[in-house]
């Protein structure tokens, strides 16, 4: 962990800031005796943070605590409205945007096609998404965008060194975006970033420990592990789709064969009803009767069961708190009852999934965006000693520009 002391006076004055914010943001109201204790910082440099950033509007006082006697304490909460952030998540054809208060709400939303699959089409992309999302701030500050995409993405340097859909190799997509749009900029995995999004704003606030399992065209997994999201050595960690479940088994579009992918996710499921002559395309099949479409559910429980005593590796090895599945396929979970739970518990060692939580997230579109702008929100709030990044003093909570 970096000290925080070291460096120049405006490095630590924004290391500062960004601990009292994310202080208040957690607790949503807290005095500032409170946000000392959970600081460290003294009485004195709380209440000179605390003073500028009401002045610019970052924080409000809003009510008074309660007091054993004496004064009673002054409660501080987060001006949610006082900026805005951009996240864009990137698939295959199109780039999907969304602009976000300071509490990752969505209160704009745009969509666009790419021209094509070069760095350069996709940061086109991302221009016109920032332009048309930035008209509705009403001169409130946007301090930065933030991307997500499916790949092994460098988060220390911005760099895409593989992108599943696009043939890219070591790629400054955060410089490009960067340049362009004249914003700040920074890129995640997009598992990562939905990782980001549950720890922040959602499921994990309160666990530092946490699993976010997605599920559809492939399988995705994000880590919090010790209050960090874990990213690998190289930003590829979490590949868990492709750890191997019968050697023998279907063969992957990654090239193996019998990866958990190729067993669970929607394309297996889809030729796994084709084989067996359903006339039901797979969402159909899930929202249907168990009885109506016996066939069908035979499929659909063997592949939860399947996925639940793969995520008991995951619990074995992690022993995480609380797991969060999620994505356009979690349809599988909801519709086979407790078969994933059931499998999963049955394979766990004793006693590490005594107070193990499993929450099913309903899937939206715009929560990959949602994720990419809390990725930037998280450079925001959270000063980058605590994470295994490098310092981006430019993200924090100084006025742009």
């Amino acid at each position: 962990m970096q000290d925080v002391r070291a460096g120049s006076k405006q490095l630590i004055r924004e290391i500062n800031q960004a601990l009292v914010i994310d202080a208040v943001r957690r607790e949503r109201s807290v005095s500032r005796t409170e946000i000392a204790s959970m600081t460290g910082l003294s009485a004195p440099t709380i209440s000179g943070i605390t003073n500028e950033l009401i002045e610019r509007g970052l924080l409000y006082e809003a009510a008074t605590g309660e007091s054993a006697g004496g004064r009673k304490p002054i409660l501080l909460r987060l001006n949610a409205g006082a900026g805005f952030v951009l996240g864009v998540k990137v698939t295959e054809r199109e780039a999907i945007g969304v602009l976000t208060d300071l509490d990752a709400d969505i209160v704009g939303r745009a969509r666009t096609k790419l021209a094509g699959g070069s760095e350069h089409d996709v940061v086109d992309a991302i221009a016109r998404l920032a332009a048309r999302l930035s008209k509705r701030v009403d001169g409130r500050p946007v301090y930065g965008i933030g991307v997500g995409l499916a790949g092994v993405v460098d988060r220390r340097s911005g760099t895409v060194r593989h992108a599943t859909y696009f043939d890219w190799r070591n790629v400054d997509v955060a410089g490009l975006v960067a340049e362009r749009t004249g914003l700040p900029a920074v890129i995640d995995n997009d598992i990562n970033a939905l990782v980001a999004n549950e720890h922040l704003f959602r499921h994990g606030r309160d666990v530092d420990d946490l699993l976010v399992i997605s599920l559809g065209r492939g399988i995705g997994l994000g880590m919090v592990l010790d209050g960090r999201i874990h990213r690998g050595a190289l930003g590829g960690a979490g590949e868990f789709g492709h750890v191997t479940i019968d050697p023998a088994g279907p063969d992957c579009a990654c090239g193996k064969r019998g990866c958990l992918e190729a067993i669970v996710a929607d394309p297996a499921l889809e030729r796994r009803l084709i084989e067996v002559g359903s006339d039901l395309d797979l969402r159909t099949a899930l929202r249907s009767s168990p009885d109506a479409a016996e066939a069908e559910f035979e499929i659909f429980r063997d592949a939860a069961a399947v996925l639940g005593r793969a995520i008991s590796d995951l619990v074995n090895v992690l022993n995480p708190g609380r797991i969060v599945l999620t994505g356009e396929g979690v349809e599988l979970v909801t519709a086979t009852g407790d078969i994933l739970a059931d499998s999963l518990r049955a394979a766990v060692f004793d006693g590490l999934a005594d107070d193990l939580e499993t929450v099913v997230q309903p899937w939206k579109d715009e929560d990959w965006a949602r994720g990419a702008a809390a990725v930037l929100l998280g450079d925001l709030f959270q000063p980058s000693f605590r994470r295994n990044d490098a310092l981006r003093p430019t993200l924090a909570l100084a006025p742009p520009g």
